[in-house]
């Protein structure tokens, strides 16, 4: 399975792996449907099988592995394997589904932030923890997404799930803004940890940026955008 190959040599129905940067505001199914679409128009065939490892939201960009064919048995693999993201934080003010989707719905004071607070207070999100998610997430309840609860406005408790956190490190401070790099377990929801860090800093925050950087061994910079895949088919 040659994820840099041309038509050619791909073999969709024996399985590929495909590497993919999805794009702003696409879900993952979105891109999903559009593999199957090209692949299907490619083929001349009805239906293939397609599926992804690891639900990137909407309004989050990069790596997402797709599987075809026969592949799709080992997508449970992938998305057992470890993340790493570039996240950005908005200090100071937080919304409703901890990121952009959602206006900002509570201001918090935030003069008091300096790097190093932040240092310290990142030093205790490293090893195992227990994370609430958001209710703005794909987590069921009652056989319902939260998602589709929380955007009727019904409360919601989640309860906390255990995840690692293996690596935080501060890649810019600047006007509120706090890029990082993360590296952690499968379930991790990084808005959730936008929540949680804005707490530990006494003050609010939520994510504005979010781009997922590598899953297990497959990196970022191999993936390639959906344009890039239809002309391969061409």
């Amino acid at each position: 399975m040659n994820i840099e190959s041309n038509k050619e040599s791909y073999d969709f129905i024996a399985g590929e792996v495909l590497l993919f940067d999805k794009p702003y505001d696409w879900t993952s199914f979105d891109l999903v449907n559009k593999v199957r679409r090209l692949i299907c128009n490619s083929l001349g065939v009805k239906k293939i099988k397609v599926g992804h490892a690891g639900t990137l939201d909407p309004l989050a960009t990069g790596l997402l592995v797709v599987c075809t064919g026969k592949a799709t048995k080992t997508i449970d693999n992938y998305q057992a394997e470890e993340k790493e993201y570039v996240a950005t934080l908005k200090l100071g003010a937080t919304t409703p589904s901890f990121d952009l989707e959602t206006e900002i719905d509570a201001e918090y004071p935030s003069e008091h932030i300096t790097r190093d607070l932040i240092e310290l207070v990142l030093k205790d999100f490293i090893g195992e923890l227990e994370q609430i998610p958001p209710s703005f997430s794909a987590v069921k309840v009652d056989g319902k997404r939260a998602y589709e609860l929380a955007r009727q406005g019904i409360d919601l408790e989640l309860k906390a799930k255990k995840l690692v956190i293996r690596e935080i490190e501060i890649l810019n401070f600047e006007s509120n803004l706090l890029a990082l790099r993360i590296v952690c377990s499968k379930g991790t929801y990084i808005r959730g940890l936008a929540r949680d860090i804005g707490l530990a800093l006494q003050s609010g925050a939520h994510l504005t940026e979010l781009k997922r950087t590598r899953i297990g061994h497959f990196v970022i910079n191999k993936s390639m955008d959906i344009e890039t895949f239809e002309n391969k088919l061409k």
